[in-house]
């Protein structure tokens, strides 16, 4: 019964999706709540998550150019203030230092809710030439947004991300790089994380304050809901000319740079969490799962067992997998219970009648399917079949995806998909923010971008019946 347990202890995902989310959260290990409403405790089995999902952009990143740097905490107000846009936006959100030590600060200082101010203000004193441009850096860093309502890594107020922050001496050169890392992020989620992506345009209702425009990939988690899992903005050169951030250009006349920002953050647990979980918990793709192979060791106080059980590990790990014996005395059900409630992609099966035939078994941990595999071929078979389950952990994704996207010609139409069909859902739109506005207090859904490959679905804006001017994808988001 106790193996029963552990598992029964996480509610279904179609009876309470919330609820399922959050066991699955606590149980896996990932995170704990801290004393303060919002702040997260990222555990081991979390942190080694992002720790991967950090390592492969960051790689990425690097390809094209972008450098490491790292900004202030801090932000005083009279540097926030420079782009009224940008300070409007974040308002709300802003958490504030008054004191240092015993004394009252001369002036209010900000808690980074991002740092485009920072970048600004270090651009001004580095850029003077057009030899000076591009000036492409990213940092990796927490900021604080305090938040009304909190959910593990999809909303806290203080979160782990990544914001690259890039200055160019033409338009074109900024929307350039604006788009190539949309892609970039786009191509991580797809063949990394498993998670296919649509890819667009924010409306200027829904960009990113003080931008010109947002780029943003949206996922679609299990329950239907869209998650916003990265943007890419083009600043144009609104935040050079509030910030004073220009160069010399090759006819000798001062230029403003133009700017560009770009982001992912711990929000892409929450996503891996959604798109794959199960009633078992955690179902991580090999790519990016921290620990890729359990052994479990079956009947281990038996001659030989362990011996082999460590023997396959130091095999495994010297062919580049990332491999744990579970050599603790718990029941095998049981740690079969736990290594699927934390995701592990693979598990091996060792016992005495394995050794005499000179054999293992294989568990792949996404839909439980059993490979028996030579010992003297077990890294080739782990390769395939780690392969195979990224594959189609994938295809899944993308088969659920095309299967929750549904078509809007008017609005009875579309409110009764946005009631009954959970999804995104493709409706025409004519450009006014009223219309947005109207549907998001109708439905709750909101536009989640403007697609790059624009169709014509209908000649109507699927609110107001007037003409149409472009695609959107609306859903209910988190």
């Amino acid at each position: 019964m106790a193996d029963k347990k552990l598992v029964e202890e996480i509610t279904s995902r179609d009876v309470d999706f919330t609820q399922w989310y959050t066991d699955v959260v606590r149980k896996a290990e990932l995170m704990e709540y801290s004393s303060i409403k919002g702040f997260m405790i990222y555990k081991p089995n979390g942190y080694a998550i992002w720790e991967n999902i950090q390592k492969e952009l960051d790689a990425r990143f690097k390809e094209t150019g972008v450098q490491n740097v790292y900004m202030p905490m801090l932000i005083p107000e009279s540097l926030l203030d420079k782009e009224k846009d940008h300070v409007e936006g974040f308002a709300p959100e802003v958490a504030w230092v008054t004191q240092g030590g015993l004394n009252e600060l001369p002036e209010r200082l900000c808690v980074r809710p991002t740092s485009e101010t920072l970048f600004c203000d270090l651009y001004k004193n580095i850029v003077q030439s057009h030899r000076d441009l591009p000036k492409l850096y990213n940092q990796w860093c927490s900021v604080v947004r305090w938040e009304k309502t909190t959910r593990p890594f999809l909303r806290s107020s203080e979160f782990l991300w990544q914001e690259g922050h890039t200055v160019h001496a033409t338009a074109e050169e900024a929307e350039e790089r604006t788009i190539q890392m949309l892609n970039l992020y786009a191509d991580f989620c797809e063949n990394v994380l498993a998670i296919p992506m649509v890819k667009g345009r924010k409306t200027d209702k829904e960009k990113f304050a003080g931008a010109v425009a947002t780029y943003t990939i949206e996922a679609l988690m299990h329950d239907g809901k869209a998650l916003q899992s990265g943007t890419s903005h083009n600043f144009g050169d609104g935040f050079a000319k509030a910030f004073g951030v220009q160069y010399t250009d090759k006819e000798n006349k001062l230029t403003p740079v133009h700017q560009t920002s770009w982001g992912v953050s711990t929000r892409l647990i929450g996503a891996l969490i959604m798109v794959h979980g199960d009633d078992s918990g955690l179902v991580l793709p090999p790519r990016i799962a921290p620990v890729q192979v359990t052994i479990v060791p079956i009947q281990q106080h038996k001659d030989g067992v362990l011996d082999q059980a460590y023997a396959l590990r130091d095999t495994l790990k010297q062919a580049g997998f990332s491999v744990t014996v579970d050599d603790s005395d718990k029941r095998p059900g049981w740690k079969f219970a736990e290594e699927e409630m934390r995701g592990v992609p693979l598990r091996i099966e060792v016992g005495p009648k394995d050794i005499e035939n000179g054999q293992c078994v294989l568990v792949r941990r996404d839909n439980r399917e059993k490979v028996i595999a030579k010992i003297d071929e077990v890294v080739a078979k782990v390769g395939e079949t780690l392969e195979n389950e990224q594959n189609d952990m994938l295809a899944r994704a993308k088969e659920h995806l095309n299967s929750h996207i549904y078509d809007a010609h008017n609005y009875e139409e579309f409110k009764e998909i946005v009631e009954n069909k959970p999804g995104f859902i493709r409706g025409m739109w004519c450009g006014d923010v009223a219309c947005e506005n109207k549907i998001k207090e109708d439905t709750t859904a909101t536009s989640r971008c403007m697609p790059f490959e624009q169709e014509k679905i209908s000649d109507v804006c699927v609110c107001c019946g007037k003409p149409a001017k472009k695609l959107v994808f609306w859903g209910k988001a988190y």
